[in-house]
């Protein structure tokens, strides 16, 4: 049987930090985005914003489009267009918002490229195509859909009958799928698992079902990056699971959750999420 640890705050604490006087922007982290499209602006906007709001000191975004000018005319502090080398990139978030098939031969080769380098990426719906042989740390973030579509690639079977139920999903199977990938795997749902290559689970059980709205799977995988950036070195599993404490956190104090009689608390949208992500930290550092 397969060990489950749940991540808890004190395990979150350890890759989260308050900024000192030695500090400047590129140790707090750089995160680089290639994420959204025309189709699909929002994603870069909400992924951008959630890497600023978890704590980066340097966020870049790498696209065109309408996409570039919603992220800029929401975050005008982040750098756009193509990094040359000189912005220390120490996480790449990619995928968001994107499909593949709709994707050039070109970006196909951009997103390779990143993928046989040496920085951590966080790999999301349109790129997990991409994932198979990656030689830069890795985490993938599928939903249950995603996941059994993944599963179906890898010629590994989807447990339960090709179910894409979340719950029907062994963690067994996520394991297999890191290990087929040699990455780490984060199954996004009620319950969160996150797995790497050596078999290592770790879950995220404290959730609130009002965060299953559009758009808050590309403000996790901003978290992420910016996680994976303040903290070089450090297991991308971990970073990840991290990543998913904060998110998680952010949801309940978006939703109100936290407040004196609170109760089920109230609906809210992915920006919410991303907007309450400094008191989610906050709260860490506590």
């Amino acid at each position: 049987m397969i060990e489950v640890r749940t991540w808890s705050r004190g395990d979150a604490a350890r890759f989260v930090r308050a900024p000192v006087a030695s500090d400047d922007k590129y140790s707090r982290g750089v995160v680089a985005l290639r994420t959204g499209s025309d189709t699909y602006p929002g994603a870069a906007v909400l992924g951008v914003e959630a890497a600023w709001r978890a704590g980066a000191g340097f966020v870049r975004y790498v696209g065109g489009g309408r996409a570039a000018d919603a992220v800029l005319a929401r975050r005008p502090e982040t750098v756009a267009g193509a990094d040359v080398g000189r912005s220390r990139v120490g996480a790449w978030v990619i995928g968001s918002g994107t499909d593949p098939a709709e994707r050039t031969e070109e970006e196909t080769a951009a997103l390779r490229e990143i993928l046989a380098g040496a920085v951590p990426v966080v790999v999301d719906a349109g790129a997990l195509d991409l994932a198979s042989g990656a030689t830069a740390p890795f985490v993938i973030t599928p939903h249950a859909g995603e996941f059994a579509r993944l599963q179906r690639t890898l010629r590994l079977g989807a447990d339960q009958g090709e179910s894409t139920d979340h719950d029907e999903i062994t963690v067994a199977a996520v394991v297999r799928v890191a290990r087929a990938l040699d990455g780490a795997v984060l199954l996004k749902g009620a319950r969160t698992l996150i797995a790497d290559a050596s078999g290592t689970v770790c879950a995220i059980e404290e959730s609130t079902s009002w965060l299953a709205t559009a758009g808050t799977g590309d403000v996790l995988a901003g978290v992420i990056g910016a996680v994976l950036a303040a903290n070089p070195g450090r297991p991308v599993a971990e970073a990840a699971a991290t990543g998913v404490w904060l998110h998680e956190r952010a949801a309940r104090i978006a939703a109100g959750m936290l407040e004196p009689d609170a109760g089920s608390g109230h609906p809210i949208v992915a920006l919410d999420v991303a907007e309450a992500l400094p008191r989610a930290v906050e709260d860490v550092l506590r």
